[in-house]
């Protein structure tokens, strides 16, 4: 068996297209582009690279992408750049970009953010709204998993996924989107006993977890769907959470690192600065 392959790219493209032309149409109907503010307080090469990678998809698309720099960054200098962001009309997506200094306090950064303009879904009142089953801005790493499953036909309802990481980024927020397609959500993390008991068991498996390579084909059913949300440097080489080329022996599906989630985020967080510049809600 080889497996076949969840690509994102092609689903990113065609996403891509109509965003281009949605933020094309809202720019002349009120003469100002889309527009999200990224608050930057870190030096982290990842987290600047991230930064320059939206900006560049929303050069591409019709949507401006700007930075705010907090330097010397504290809770309380964070908070004051995210209100003044927070009252401007022109700004219509926010979002705060990870990793920030340790005594950063992140959630009250986070919660200063308005549910409307809270693009990724960040704040403790837009995680309460998914976990309700209200209307609200999903994570987007979250919700490009999800975009990636439906983009190849893959059936959730009824089926059983394991989330191996319970982050709020990632884990957390996409077994919620799971359980409301009618999937059977088991959650694992670093003190699960026995994991790969559980992933053998999913028709459905979602590695998020920050370690290259993770999880290998011992860890797998045959024929499952394999879903990897990792991006880890080896060397000059970005490598998922999924030992990829073992694994796809033994799943029906796998995606890949990079070209698997990752080109969806951007488009979905960029569609995300779109709607709430045309509705002023999510």
């Amino acid at each position: 068996m080889s497996a076949r392959t969840l690509l994102g790219r092609p689903l990113a493209e065609a996403r891509r297209d109509a965003l281009t032309s949605g933020a094309a149409g809202f720019e002349a109907r009120t003469g100002s582009a889309p527009r999200l503010a990224v608050v930057l307080g870190t030096s982290d090469e990842a987290a600047l690279a991230y930064f320059r990678t939206k900006q560049r998809l929303g050069e591409k698309v019709g949507v401006c992408v700007e930075d705010v720099r907090v330097d010397r960054p504290t809770t309380g200098r964070i908070v004051a750049a995210v209100r003044e962001l927070a009252a401007d009309p022109s700004v219509h997506g926010i979002m705060i970009e990870t990793p920030l200094p340790a005594d950063v306090d992140l959630r009250a950064a986070q919660d200063a953010i308005p549910t409307e303009k809270d693009v990724d879904g960040a704040s403790t009142l837009s995680l309460g709204r998914l976990f309700s089953g209200q209307p609200g801005f999903v994570p987007a790493t979250a919700a490009a998993v999800m975009a990636l499953l439906d983009g190849h036909g893959i059936e959730l309802r009824g089926a059983h996924a394991v989330v191996v990481g319970r982050s709020l980024v990632v884990g957390r927020p996409l077994g919620q989107l799971l359980l409301a397609r009618g999937a059977t959500v088991t959650a694992c993390h670093s003190q699960t006993k026995n994991l790969a008991a559980h992933t053998k068991a999913a028709d459905v498996v979602c590695v998020a977890v920050g370690k290259a390579r993770f999880l290998g084909p011992d860890a797998v059913r045959p024929g499952a769907v394999v879903v990897d949300v990792g991006t880890n440097a080896v060397g000059d080489t970005l490598v998922g959470d999924v030992d990829f080329a073992s694994v796809s022996e033994v799943a029906a599906w796998v995606s890949p690192v990079p070209g698997g989630v990752g080109p969806l985020t951007t488009v979905l967080l960029l569609e995300n600065v779109l709607q709430a510049a045309e509705t002023g809600r999510p």
